[in-house]
């Protein structure tokens, strides 16, 4: 096997590899491009991170600074909104369902080292995948760690720090993130707190950005 073979396989392998090294070279072009692009440039946003991501959907809207290890290995469903300062080590497949949105400073970490000094200055490192599933809101400056899988529906409180799955239809928070209680029917009520909406809402066609 190649050292990106394994890689993605979720074996010990060395990032010095020099096809993993050409291919971060290469990403990290697209992406420090993609980091002075502003909003009136929003067709060439559009372009240019398609081609950073594996795979999208029709409607999605990074802003930018964005930070990619390969992007390649990271997908994306529809309707997806990242604002600043996403970071994806993506090592590993990185998978986002539809209607995911992250705030600023989420992070995404597919890498990971040996605990023991002596495995870890060996030069091996690995990766496992991330699973984000449908309808899933990230609160800033979270962190998801290697391996973890997001169900459906969920909210991430902010700053927490994710190292194990998160089941559907719950809020999680906390370092380490744990579940604080399920999302009831009661919460569609509400906008914020005990905050009840003063709109109609339900029926409504989807809003995108």
């Amino acid at each position: 096997m190649t050292q990106k073979e394994r890689m993605l396989a979720g074996l010990p392998y060395r990032a010095n590899d020099p096809e993993l090294k050409q291919m971060r070279t290469e990403n990290k072009l697209r992406v420090a491009e993609y980091n002075q692009l502003t909003r009136d440039q929003q067709e060439e946003m559009d372009q240019l991170i398609r081609q950073i991501l594996g795979g999208t959907g029709k409607e999605i809207l990074v802003e930018p600074p964005i930070h990619f290890d390969y992007g390649r290995n990271t997908t994306v469903g529809e309707r997806f909104f990242a604002n600043y300062n996403l970071t994806v080590l993506d090592v590993c497949k990185v998978t986002i369902g539809d209607n995911v949105m992250l705030a600023p400073n989420v992070s995404l970490y597919g890498a990971g080292h040996p605990i023991h000094p002596d495995a870890r200055n060996s030069g091996y490192e690995y990766g496992a995948p991330i699973t984000i599933g449908d309808n899933v809101w990230i609160g800033g400056s979270a962190c998801v760690l290697p391996g973890v899988t997001i169900g459906n529906n969920v909210v991430i409180g902010a700053g927490s720090v994710v190292a194990k799955d998160i089941p559907d239809n719950v809020i999680a928070a906390g370092n380490p993130c744990r579940v604080i209680r399920p999302i009831t029917e009661e919460d569609k009520k509400y906008y914020f707190k005990d905050k009840e909406f003063d709109v109609e809402w339900e029926g409504t066609a989807p809003q995108w950005r």
